[in-house]
């Protein structure tokens, strides 16, 4: 079946705009030139519905459309869904959404196997773009790490380590998993074959391979990632610092837009922005 032909401008609904990032997302929605902010939601019984979004998102301004708590109607009447909510409000959105044949931009991290299982059932009747780091320069750091690990031989140790906020709830970040995939994809194995995500005690020595993760959370920090390549008596570190969440928000849009006319299936920011096929 071939891609069907973009529209000019696409109507877009923010999922959970109460949240930390979901009036960043209607922010960048409203801000960005061919696409139209056609709804925004959040949990039946949230304070913020019925209330203008404008108003409730601090814009100081109304823009004349209010905040539902019923995602069914807006679902119905848009090309896209932004959906940094939690996984399993966005496995709902996601099944709303495959009804819908909406591009469903997925920015949520923390996905069990069943929750997984569900957005691949779902992903077969519409386009679902899905990372655990919208920003360019975080998706330029996953494909850079994928071929440094190519490149550089298992004597060649990886650590991983990523700083954030003291209120994030998952750990390793869904950035760090990311960078993880991608290294275990450059060595040609999978990251549950290589992953060492805690250290404590007497551990032994380190296993030829290994991919480790370390998890640091404090203050109001954004996000920090950065990737070491430890060889003998050299290294390698790879890494990316993030200040302003709205890169996440702006990337969002970005990947709603490239959805349009695609063929259902499961994306990631690395087909967004052409880095798969760069290999």
């Amino acid at each position: 079946m071939p891609d069907r032909p973009a529209p000019q401008t696409i109507h877009v609904v923010v999922a959970g705009v109460a949240g930390r990032m979901g009036g960043m997302l209607a922010r960048a929605v409203i801000e960005h030139d061919g696409v139209t902010l056609a709804g925004a939601t959040v949990r039946p019984g949230h304070d913020w519905a019925g209330r203008d979004v404008g108003e409730a998102i601090g814009l100081g301004r109304p823009i004349g459309l209010a905040v539902s708590d019923d995602p069914l109607p807006l679902f119905a009447g848009a090309q896209a869904v932004l959906d940094f909510t939690s996984p399993e409000a966005a496995v709902a959105h996601a099944e709303l959404a495959a009804q819908a044949r909406l591009t469903h931009v997925i920015g949520v991290t923390g996905f069990e196997a069943a929750h997984l299982a569900r957005l691949r059932a779902c992903a077969r009747h519409a386009v679902i773009v899905r990372a655990g780091n919208m920003s360019l320069g975080v998706n330029l750091l996953t494909a850079m790490t994928r071929r440094v690990a190519a490149a550089l031989g298992t004597e060649w140790d990886v650590e991983i380590v990523e700083t954030h906020h003291r209120w994030k709830a998952d750990a390793p970040s869904g950035t760090a998993l990311m960078l993880g995939e991608a290294a275990a994809q450059g060595r040609g194995a999978t990251l549950a074959e290589l992953a060492v995500r805690g250290r404590d005690g007497i551990t032994g020595p380190r296993p030829e391979g290994a991919i480790g993760f370390a998890s640091l959370r404090g203050g109001d920090v954004v996000g920090e990632h950065a990737v070491t390549f430890a060889g003998m008596g050299e290294r390698v570190t790879l890494g990316h610092v993030a200040t302003d969440r709205m890169i996440f928000a702006r990337g969002a849009v970005q990947a709603a837009l490239w959805g349009q006319g695609r063929r259902p299936g499961e994306y990631d920011m690395l087909d967004v922005l052409g880095l798969n096929e760069a290999g």
